[in-house]
């Protein structure tokens, strides 16, 4: 299978938004209820844009097979260095390294930016081994979990946060980090 990872574009946004939902609808990697319309998808996708974060998506054999991006952690302006990274794979392509090359991809490139972290925020931790193995595997560590704060699907979930430090000596920022006043995704 040849696999390519691209910056997504508008145009890859109505599958975007169909893997989205069918995860909101039967997944536990989002804790949305309700699929976004299409209009909110595009609005998620130009916040992201706006911060000149990565969206990327992944191919295989030139079919859409998963995305991924980066927003930003939190919105106070001490926060600037660090941000969530988000991944969704479609459930044919799991298992044929599509989420680890995009998750590289994107650490890659969030590095490149000089930020310092990259949260992720794996939720339904009983059944995401996957999810936190890929993590771990890419030099993520366990940051805590937060105990049963989401209600889906007639029962209580966790989330599992795990970290990825960017630039682990510590230094001095030399990027000047996010600019947060535009709002968040």
């Amino acid at each position: 299978m040849i696999r390519t990872i691209r910056d997504a574009t508008e145009q890859d946004l109505d599958a975007i938004a169909r893997l989205y939902g069918h995860e909101v609808l039967n997944g536990t990697a989002t804790f949305e209820l309700d699929p976004p319309d299409p209009r909110e998808m595009r609005r998620r996708f130009e916040v992201v844009r706006r911060h000149r974060l990565p969206w990327l998506v992944a191919e295989l054999d030139g079919a859409f097979a998963a995305y991924a991006y980066a927003s930003p952690f939190r919105p106070r302006p001490a926060y600037r260095y660090g941000v969530e990274g988000s991944i969704y794979v479609e459930p044919a392509a799991r298992g044929h390294g599509v989420g680890r090359a995009l998750l590289e991809a994107l650490v890659e490139r969030v590095r490149a930016m000089g930020l310092r972290h990259m949260i992720g925020a794996i939720s339904d931790s009983d059944s995401s081994a996957a999810s936190i193995a890929l993590h771990r595997a890419v030099g993520f560590r366990e940051a805590g979990v937060y105990r049963q704060v989401g209600w889906k699907f007639e029962r209580w979930l966790d989330v599992t946060l795990m970290q990825l430090d960017l630039a682990p000596d510590g230094g001095r920022p030399e990027a000047p980090g996010l600019d947060l006043t535009g709002g968040l995704a």
